[in-house]
């Protein structure tokens, strides 16, 4: 049986790796992007249309840095019984600001990405969703510090093992002053965190829908891109029919005075994908993150054990993700929320 990677060329390829990394802001994109894969402006809208259809593209958006728009986020982690826990996992799904909820191999066994605007408590919507979901122990895992974050997946083959230090994200940017939003900057990014429409001109119909022209839209994205309130503008893949079967979340027992030198090299490996310092518990002694991304397990593996000949052996575990519950792009500024609290205001006391 043939599988949806069979059916990919170089184009292809070439063109599901750059997307990644970026995707032209302008008039006609596609018809830029095209250029720089060698196919016309229609190829190139068809064949993001094919890999759309075959769900190998998820989504073509501009990524926001959450903690830069001023909601808050965290990595949770629940262990709930076994026998229950697809029946807790949906409970945690409900929350629209959930954007990511796997069931991984470990007495933890819940694992979800979470992010509340500026008027919600963090912690008491993760303690709320511990009631609801009914679990023995929750633990909360925000962000101490960030030193690599983007799935950018090579499906060439020819990108260096390592990347530079010109690729890692910025953490100082996102941590600078910036000037507060305003109505029209909410506006663009109510647009811009859709799906890109699949025709010539697609900005053309997002700035009609802001209310405004092609060019501010432009101006705009560049000035949000440069203040850090904007990652960048670019693909996002279901990685499994893309060809990387295989994700592991390998976790760290590393010496706190160590930490930030191991996280700045792990950074620099092309599989890894994700890299965080986070906080430690008496049961959970790990406070170095990282996300490999590889086609097999075994792939995975080899990555831990690359990792461990440039940055030493440190005790870690791999941990899997056995089911995916939920994956989607959180959507800000939307009254999403008003009806989950709604919900929730009759099952627990939210007066607490």
């Amino acid at each position: 049986m043939a599988t949806t990677t069979d059916i990919f060329d170089d184009v292809d390829r070439a063109l599901l790796t750059e997307v990644q990394k970026s995707f032209p802001v302008g008039h006609r994109p596609f018809q830029a992007l095209g250029e720089k894969l060698g196919i016309t402006e229609q190829e190139c809208l068809s064949r993001v249309g094919r890999l759309k259809e075959t769900k190998v593209i998820r989504q073509l958006s501009a990524i926001f840095d959450t903690r830069a728009l001023g909601y808050q986020s965290t990595l949770a982690a629940m262990r709930t019984d076994p026998a229950r826990v697809d029946e807790a996992a949906e409970v945690v799904n409900q929350h629209p600001g959930v954007s990511h909820n796997y069931k991984r191999n470990d007495p933890f066994n819940i694992w979800f990405t979470i992010a509340v605007p500026p008027s919600d408590s963090l912690e008491q919507v993760v303690s709320i969703l511990h009631t609801l979901a009914k679990a023995e122990e929750t633990i909360i895992l925000p962000t101490l510090r960030l030193y690599k974050i983007g799935v950018k997946l090579d499906l060439t083959g020819q990108d260096a093992s390592l990347e530079s230090q010109a690729e890692m994200y910025d953490e100082q940017r996102r941590w600078a002053a910036k000037p507060p939003l305003t109505e029209q900057d909410i506006r663009f990014i109510r647009v811009l965190q859709e799906d890109v429409p699949l025709l010539e001109m697609p900005f053309g119909v997002w700035a009609e829908e802001a209310g405004a022209s092609e060019e501010e839209l432009f101006t705009w994205a560049r000035r949000m891109e440069h203040l850090g309130y904007m990652r960048r503008f670019a693909a996002i893949l279901h990685h499994r029919n893309a060809g990387f079967k295989a994700n592991a979340m390998v976790v760290w027992q590393v010496p706190q005075e160590q930490v930030d030198a191991a996280g700045e090299q792990i950074a620099l490996f092309r599989e890894v994908s994700h890299c965080y310092r986070r906080p430690v518990y008496p049961n959970w002694p790990y406070p170095l993150f990282t996300m490999i991304h590889a086609q097999t397990y075994s792939a995975c593996m080899e990555v831990v054990q690359r990792i461990e000949a440039r940055v030493g052996q440190f005790p870690h575990k791999n941990l899997f993700s056995t089911k995916e519950y939920k994956k989607i792009r959180v959507k800000y500024f939307t009254p999403a929320l008003d009806s989950w609290w709604a919900e929730v205001g009759s099952k627990v006391d939210i007066s607490k």
